[in-house]
């Protein structure tokens, strides 16, 4: 059967060799039109303080309790946490296929800043430290008593985010998730075979190459990966090996702050709306050893593809084979690099 594809729009598998997950790369049919479903724009103007916003400053809770009146950000135990501080006991296995074990540990809620209508690419880059010294701190705080400690963000509706008060949360536990356990294999398969960290090893090709990276500065690099399964999926990194959050020096916190504005800014113009996203720290387990093979990084996951309205959806193939995609790392790259670092809404 013949066929008029380039090398470059022929399908193909990428490895992910953080999780050792293949992708499947489908970029011929990025021209297939779309009749599904629309998701619906998030509110575009949204007062400086919500009076009936749980997270406001002054707010009550859903528990009662008032919210301080915090100038930078806030923390606080979630009132719906999904971990107990103690593990319950739980009745022996029934069977060997049956298995279960107890989890502890402590969900927490971070409020980025009293601005209800602020997210992080419009906030100054002096309060997106404050953001980037929060997230070390609940990591120092939380990590002397949890082997893991995970810093994420769920941004717009589409993400499950419940309250448009721009905020995060650090979930803490005594047991290492799925998919840090996947990254900690291969990255320590990789170590005990070459001797360097395999993030870093990524690094150095990627900034040789240069095809997917979206923005840099002195201290990090934002890129959109070569296995990326999520249409403008990126990961950032530092250019130094660094294990952990906490370990940052004052000016690598900073230029990460500065970074991130540059970067998320980017992320709201591609369709001009606030975009949405999930993403998360990852570094080495906080279980008081030393984890030379782990490298610190960020996930940013966002779903929209062909505008503010059309997002991807991971079903069918994608659940019951491997993840795929049709544009390729390189377009969302090109794309999003080509981006003003000028907030939209400031235009």
């Amino acid at each position: 059967m013949s066929t008029d594809l380039s090398a470059t729009d022929f399908p193909h598998r990428r490895l992910n060799p953080l999780t050792g997950d293949w992708i499947l790369v489908s970029p011929h049919r990025t021209k297939r039109p779309w009749l599904g479903k629309q998701e619906t724009l998030p509110h575009a103007n949204l007062p400086a303080h919500d009076p009936k916003c749980l997270l406001c400053a002054g707010n009550a809770r859903m528990n009662g309790e008032l919210n301080p009146d915090y100038k930078g950000t806030f923390v606080f135990t979630n009132d719906f946490s999904a971990v107990l501080p103690e593990a319950g006991q739980l009745p022996p296995d029934a069977s060997p296929l049956l298995h279960s074990e107890p989890v502890a540990g402590v969900c927490r809620v971070i409020c980025f800043s009293p601005r209800h209508d602020l997210s992080l690419p419009q906030l100054p880059v002096a309060a997106i430290e404050g953001v980037v010294n929060t997230w070390a701190d609940q990591i120092t705080d939380l990590g002397k008593n949890h082997k893991w400690v995970q810093v994420f963000e769920n941004k717009g509706e589409v993400m499950g985010c419940s309250n448009p008060h721009p905020h995060g949360q650090v979930w803490a536990t005594n047991t290492i998730p799925n998919e840090p356990a996947k990254e900690d294999r291969k990255q320590q398969e990789y170590f005990a075979k070459n001797g360097k960290p395999l993030l870093l090893d990524y690094l150095a090709t990627e900034t040789k190459l240069k095809e997917r990276i979206v923005v840099e500065n002195e201290d990090w690099v934002v890129l959109v990966p070569y296995w990326a399964t999520w249409p403008y999926e990126t990961l950032l990194l530092p250019r130094r090996h660094v294990q952990r959050l906490p370990d940052l020096t004052p000016a690598e916190r900073r230029s990460l702050a500065e970074i991130l504005k540059r970067h998320l800014t980017r992320y709201d113009n591609l369709f001009q709306v606030s975009f949405p996203y999930s993403m998360g720290w990852h570094g080495a387990p906080t279980d008081g050893s030393n984890h030379p093979h782990w490298q610190l990084h960020a996930h940013f996951y966002p779903p929209l593809l062909r505008s503010a309205t059309v997002k991807k959806f991971m079903v069918g193939y994608e659940m019951m084979a491997e993840g795929q995609r049709d544009l390729t790392a390189e377009q969302a790259a090109d794309k999003l690099r080509g981006l003003s670092e000028k907030h939209f809404t400031e235009a």
